[in-house]
């Protein structure tokens, strides 16, 4: 499905464990991984320099924990110093990678406003999907379970569906995704339309529920004519609510996203359903950047 992931790691996101995963992570078809460090400049002084004390920590903490001797499976290490996303941006174009890998701590739409987002500004900057970790959950994990969350990285995706723009585009991304992957690595989505309650009297909902449904059968179909096994559901209530409790109920790997707005001014005066999402869900969130950013 991805066969080229980068890595990104702070060691304090709990995502440098899965140095200690690589065969695992080989048995969901990747063929190719890069862990990448960034060290931030030495700011002590006139000029910033790199730290390569810590440069060179960081590159002994990784090569020991990956360690060496994969078949069919290429891994390499980057430790460099510098700005985080500048620094992501040009590995990722450097060795070809299809798919971002990185921490997300749980933040309000307050404290990202006051110091940022990695993965807004990452959004914002590149078409690659990005595959956010909750790092509380990768720390969590014993080795067993760590393993079989590897192998099993991307089997089952919740797909939030709204006829939107966004939402069209992430349906047409998952099935472009199942028609080129050379196994069964992603078997299964589940589809999930929230009807939002108005709230108020003798306001009628612009999708009927009947309406909904036959929208997913279509969706439905289509996708299931690449192989995979697709359910669909329609729900009422509020739209981040009932999907989280839907991810709670489904058997589900990580829900699959997409957004215009995150990263940019509409995000910064009214929160997206996918920035609320990605801040309150403990899963991991396959996201697609918008190709219109």
């Amino acid at each position: 499905m991805f066969e080229r992931v980068l890595i990104c790691t702070d060691f304090s996101d709990g995502l440098h464990r899965l140095s200690h995963f690589v065969s695992s992570l080989r048995l969901a078809g990747i063929k190719h991984i890069v862990f990448l460090h960034v060290v931030p400049l030495w700011e002590k002084g006139i000029i910033p320099r790199v730290d390569s004390e810590k440069v060179e920590q960081a590159q002994i903490r990784l090569s020991e924990a990956v360690g060496e001797g994969f078949n069919d499976l290429e891994v390499n290490i980057e430790v460099q110093s510098g700005k985080p996303v500048e620094t992501i941006l040009k590995v990722a174009k450097a060795y070809q990678s299809g798919l971002i890998i990185l921490g997300s701590q749980s933040r309000s739409l307050l404290t990202e406003k006051l110091v940022g987002s990695t993965m807004a500004d990452l959004s914002r900057q590149t078409k690659i999907p990005l595959l956010v970790v909750r790092p509380q959950l990768i720390s969590a994990y014993t080795c067993e379970e760590l393993t079989l969350r590897c192998q099993h990285l991307f089997r089952s995706l919740l797909i939030p569906y709204n006829d939107s723009e966004a939402a069209n585009y992430l349906v047409q991304q998952i099935k472009h995704l199942a028609q080129q992957q050379s196994g069964k690595f992603l078997q299964h989505c589940q589809l999930c339309w929230v009807l939002e309650n108005t709230g108020r009297k003798g306001i009628p909902r612009k999708v009927l529920p009947q309406q909904a449904h036959e929208t997913l059968s279509q969706i439905q179909a289509d996708l299931e004519s690449t192989n995979l096994q697709v359910e669909i559901e329609v729900r009422e209530g509020n739209s981040v609510t009932e999907i989280l409790e839907t991810a709670f109920m489904a058997d589900i790997s990580a829900i699959a996203l997409s957004s215009g707005t995150i990263g940019k001014l509409q995000e910064w005066l009214i929160s997206s359903f996918a920035a609320e999402v990605l801040r309150q869900s403990w899963y991991p969130v396959l996201f697609f950047p918008s190709q219109d950013g």
